[in-house]
Formats: structure tokens, sequence, C-alpha cells
């Protein structure tokens, strides 16, 4: 039995009736690919902005968080799996439609709310609702912002950047093995970053996991990379703690994060230390 192509991300998941994609939120129904997680919310705050974490976009505001489940990497560091590597039988959600969630975000403008980030777990598994939202939002005046791993087609992305005022992009690695290993692929994420940089405010995080990616070489090629996008490109260096499936190492030594950081600095403008 032939199947469907999913064309959202890379892994472009050839699905047969019924069956669901490596990202556990798309599926093959009635002969199309289906978004099984549009407007399923497992999760909403009104979060400060520096959370996100963007430094640079409207600091000082806050912004109405929301996610679903879903991923389509398999990170075994993941600092919140217990929502992206959910399914739909194991998440406990609400359906909120992209008109009462900007109705919502829209109410909480008095409270200091710019928009909406679509975070805890990968937006672009959730492709069509993070679009529908999203045009609604520039609608009413308001900002989009995505944190994601940045493992999406081109197509897709060039459609919904221009709804797209700030993403945060995971540069897990500078390693194209490592990132295999993860379930992406190095290439696709630095051509998200470079085309994304183009069309809207982006800030970067890497995770800084012993022992993977947290030599001096690896830091400093990836931050000499992304300032040949530009050297005004926030880099957010975050602190590991064990969490997942790496649960047998220790926490990142603080001290390792702002050598790291030191080392971006030798690149870049703007570079911060997470979770420290």
């Amino acid at each position: 039995m032939s199947g469907i192509a999913c064309g959202i991300c890379p892994h472009r998941c050839v699905l047969t009736e019924g069956q669901t994609g490596l990202c556990r939120a798309r599926s093959s129904r009635d002969g199309e690919i289906q978004c099984d997680n549009y407007g399923l919310i497992t999760s909403i705050a009104l979060d400060p902005i520096e959370k996100k974490p963007l430094s640079r976009f409207f600091p000082g505001s806050h912004i109405l968080s929301v996610g679903s489940f879903g991923c389509n990497m398999h990170c075994p560091f993941c600092q919140n799996f217990e929502i992206s590597m959910a399914d739909m039988a194991a998440s406990e959600y609400t359906f909120i439609s992209p008109e009462k969630l900007v109705s919502r975000a829209v109410a909480m403008k008095p409270k200091g709310n710019i928009g909406i980030a679509f975070t805890y777990n990968e937006p672009f598994v959730g492709y069509e609702y993070v679009y529908d939202c999203s045009v609604l939002t520039h609608k009413n005046d308001l900002k989009t912002v995505l944190v994601t791993n940045g493992y999406v087609n081109e197509e897709p992305l060039l459609r919904i950047l221009p709804y797209i005022d700030a993403m945060n992009i995971d540069l897990k690695t500078f390693s194209s093995d490592y990132y295999r290993s993860l379930g992406g692929n190095l290439e696709d994420v630095k051509r998200t970053i470079t085309l994304s940089s183009l069309k809207c405010h982006v800030e970067i995080t890497t995770l800084a996991v012993p022992g993977q990616n947290d030599s001096d070489d690896e830091m400093r090629r990836l931050s000499s990379w992304l300032a040949s996008v530009s050297p005004d490109i926030p880099l957010h260096i975050s602190r590991f703690f064990p969490r997942y499936k790496m649960l047998d190492r220790q926490a990142t030594d603080i001290r390792a994060v702002y050598h790291l950081a030191d080392i971006a600095r030798e690149s870049l403008h703007f570079v911060y230390e997470g979770n420290c």
C-alpha cells in the first residue's frame, strides 16, 4: 500500500492510512496528512519574554506562551520531554481555537502581553494551527514568536515567515554526526537560521551537554559560523540538567558555561549564559 509524504520537516514521513509520523502529531487520514494536535493545548502561561529565551526582543514585556504535544527530534537530554515526547493518547489537553487563543492574547494586553509564543513542544509539527493563529495574531497587532528546533523544510518555513516576528532556534551542536543521532540534520537547521534571520528577529540557544557538545573547538566553530550570518544574532548558552534519558550525568559545571560564553564572544556581540 502506497503512502502519503508529509512535507513539513526533512523526515518527509511516508504514511499509510491511519499511520502517525515520527513526530507523533501528524498522521495520514482520509487520503491526506492531518495535523492531529490542531488546537490541542497542553500548556499555557503568561511568561516574561526573557524566558523563551529572547533577550533583545521587547525586553521587559510578557507573552502568552502555549504548547501542544509532539516533536520531530528525539534528544535524550530533552528538558521538556513530558510535553514534547508525548502523543495524543498520553496528553492532557484543552481545545482552543485560533480565534479564542488570539482573543485571550488581546485580553492580556493590559498585563504587558505583546503576543503569542508557540513553545514547550516543537511548534512546526502543529504547523497548520500555528499558521492560522499567526495570521490572526498579526491582524490584531500582536507579535508571534516561535521557540523551535529549526528542523523544518524550506517551503513551509518561507510560507509562515511573513507572520513571524521572532524566533528562538535551538542550534544543538555543530557536529553533523551528533545531530543525526538526535534525529535532525545540521545543514537543515543552519538553513532555517539563515533564512529566518533575513525575515524576523532571531536568537539562538545551545544547551551545553557535558561530553557531547561542550568542547572549545565546537563552540568556536559554532559561534564563528553564526557570526558569518550576523555577529548581532544573540546566542544563549544554556546549562544542562539531568533529564529524560540523561539522568546518569552531572549538570554542566557553571564555570564551563561561562568559559564557552567567553569563547563565543570572540565572534558574537551578544552572548548570554542561561540556567546558571
